[in-house]
Formats: C-alpha cells, structure tokens, sequence
C-alpha cells in the first residue's frame, strides 16, 4: 500500500486553518500544519485573493493527493455567512484547480471521528491530535481544526478505484429501465 497525504482545511475568511498528514493504511504521520490569516483592514476581494495564493503556495509546498474541506454552518448573521462561504469557495476551489480530489465533511462527523462524540470541545479535539499525532506542532486551534478535518479523511476517504467503481454502478443502475 502506498502512503497518502491528504491536505485537510478548516475554511474561515480570517483564519483558514490547513494541516497535512500522511496515511499509511491505519498509520497516521503529521507532516505540517498552519494558519493562513487575512487582514480584516482589507478589502473582501484582496483577502479572499490572500486566501487563494497562499494555500495555493502550501499545496506546492507539500504536494497533498487529496484533499477535505470542513462544512460549514450557517449562523445567525447573514452578511457572516456569506463572506464565510466565499473563504469556503477558496478552499474548494484551490485544491480543485491543482488537480485534488477534494471531499467534505461536516464538523458532527469531524468531531465523531477524532473524539468518539460529534459534540466534542476544542480541548477534547486538541488533546486527541496529541495521542493521535504525538509528533505534530499544532500552532492555532484553525491548524488543529485542519488536522482533525485530514484525519477524518484518512478515516472516511474512498479510494479512487472503488470511488469509481461505485460511480459506474451507480450510472447503470440509473440507465437500466424499470
């Protein structure tokens, strides 16, 4: 079996957490985790265009097979929710345009797959990247949000023969008439 290294996001237009992580079967290694911030002081198209450069600069720097994205949820403010889903936009789409097969998951099914409960607290998620990947720097609570997202990927990914075998099955199921 050959090692996978999957580049996990935690979407967000202040602080877009990334880590990476390489799965060897059921072994878990971190490589490298950070935070891509953006100046609040900016204009949306100039930080949205930060976002874009410099996880486009992480995927050169580390060159991930795939890739997950955390799903976000909507909350109360409007205006917030919008401009959160332009950064999320940004962390589709990048991967995306460097050739990744880009899969997401919501934080219940994150948070279930790291902690064992889908309403975890960030302490319970930090304390577990510990036991999980002893030998990772997590460097913000964005960052360990990330790793926990590359994580549950390692967990829940299909590999790419069966994910197309299922597509072909799914297709003539469809073309078959009743």
């Amino acid at each position: 079996m050959t090692a996978i290294r999957i580049l996990g996001i935690d979407p967000g237009l202040r602080h877009m957490g990334w880590g990476i992580v390489e799965a060897d079967g059921t072994r878990l290694s971190f490589v490298a985790c950070g935070t891509i911030d953006t100046d609040g002081e900016q204009a949306l198209s100039e930080r949205l265009r930060t976002l874009h450069v410099m996880l486009a600069q992480v995927i050169e720097a580390h060159w991930p097979d795939e890739a997950a994205v955390e799903e976000t949820f909507v909350n109360r403010d409007p205006q917030g929710t919008l401009k959160l889903g332009q950064a999320r936009g940004i962390a589709l789409v990048v991967p995306a345009l460097a050739g990744l097969v880009v899969a997401e998951y919501a934080a219940n099914l994150v948070k279930k797959t790291i902690v064992g409960t889908g309403h975890a607290e960030k302490h319970q998620i930090n304390a577990m990247l510990k036991v999980l990947l002893p030998k990772s720097h997590v460097t913000s609570p964005d960052a360990a949000d990330a790793l926990a997202v590359a994580i549950t990927h390692a967990h829940h990914r299909r590999p790419p023969r069966l994910a197309a075998a299922v597509a072909r099955a799914v297709a003539g199921s469809k073309a078959r008439p009743a």
